[in-house]
């Protein structure tokens, strides 16, 4: 049933289609189900801009276009609220105009960025939290995904921290209980992006039985595809092909150590498939061992190790329907609730005093 529009929320975020990420996934639901919760809801992003490449990722654009650009599509769309998604060019604009308009506004914390800048440049991850604490600072609440993510930034001074969940499709991402499986040996896969962060390379590398899929694209791909050649690369794949492949597989491995959330876990286990990665931020908040969804433990549908090759392995003998159970506990309405909820806690354009 469709409901009355009461307010209109725009959202500020760096990352927007074409990309393919979390941030994105998450971001298109919420606009999506906006309608639901009395919202109209638009994206301003990069899209919109005139753009440049971000170095070493070609696919991901930035603006770079002036203040006054961006002024002038914020105040087009006229929002009774405003949600900054990414500390990037368009999340740093989006907040000067909100504090030059004395307009209150939330924020959101998708991406481990001290963690990420780390893994790719000569800069250690403490100096670049009190930058992301400054960016953060001014907003009414900032959105975090997981209990550990908020107790982490806790840590490093942030504060009006509230917890906005993620969901899966269980419609799109389910076991095909019809496919007879011929294979004899197992299938281990792997679905984002291709890039140093996601510390691919802890899994290829891994000695393993049968055989490695790796689904998505990114700067490193022609590097792995050539020091890896055993491992099957299928590149980006959306809809019933990844559905596919997801169905297919028998353990899915997340070697990432930086993801605050990671969506393609809810996927995978909404697929049937168990779940093989390191003991850190994103899986211990999904899958971990304390973590009950429709009263199975994370115990029974992932492992948890430093040991990557020995969680692949255990991971083996895990329940597929207990995967799938465990899943569907995680609704994208859920957290669309989660998320207009924190949205409409302040009053529209309500003036703020909080200094930058």
């Amino acid at each position: 049933m469709t409901r009355a529009i009461q307010h209109r929320l725009l959202i500020v975020s760096d990352a927007w289609h074409p990309q393919v990420n979390g941030v994105v996934r998450s971001l298109t639901r919420m606009v999506a189900m906006a309608e639901k919760h009395e919202f109209a809801a638009k994206v301003l992003g990069p899209g919109d801009m005139k753009t440049v490449a971000l170095p070493g990722y070609p696919e991901i654009r930035l603006s770079c276009s002036r203040f006054q650009t961006i002024a002038r599509h914020i105040e087009a769309f006229n929002p009774d609220y405003i949600h900054i998604a990414t500390e990037g060019p368009l999340g740093w604009q989006g907040r000067r105009w909100c504090l030059a308009n004395n307009m209150s506004f939330t924020t959101s914390y998708h991406t481990q960025f001290p963690d990420y800048l780390a893994a790719r440049l000569p800069v250690r991850s403490s100096w670049i939290y009190p930058l992301l604490r400054r960016f953060h600072a001014p907003g009414r609440l900032c959105l975090v995904p997981t209990k550990t993510v908020e107790q982490g930034l806790k840590q490093q001074g942030f504060t009006r921290l509230a917890r906005w969940g993620r969901g899966v499709d269980a419609e799109q991402f389910k076991p095909d209980l019809g496919r007879a499986r011929q294979k004899e040996t197992p299938i281990f896969l792997y679905v984002g992006r291709l890039a140093v962060e996601k510390n691919l390379e802890a899994f290829l590398k891994l000695d393993l039985p049968g055989q490695k899929i790796v689904v998505g694209d990114g700067p490193l791909r022609s590097y792995l595809e050539s020091r890896y050649p055993a491992c099957q690369f299928l590149g980006k794949l959306e809809g019933d092909s990844l559905s596919t492949v997801y169905s297919d597989a028998d353990v899915f491995v997340f070697p990432s150590k930086t993801d605050t959330f990671g969506i393609v876990l809810l996927e995978a286990l909404a697929s049937g498939l168990p779940i093989a990665a390191f003991p850190v931020t994103g899986p211990i908040d999904v899958v971990g061992p304390d973590i009950m969804q429709n009263g199975i433990s994370g115990q029974k549908v992932a492992v948890l190790s430093d040991d990557l090759g020995e969680a692949c392995m255990k991971a083996l003998a895990l329940g597929r329907s207990d995967c799938r159970t465990f899943a569907l506990a995680q609704s994208w309405q859920a957290s669309a609730a989660q998320f207009f909820g924190h949205i409409r806690s302040g009053e529209p354009a309500r003036k703020t005093d909080l200094a930058a």
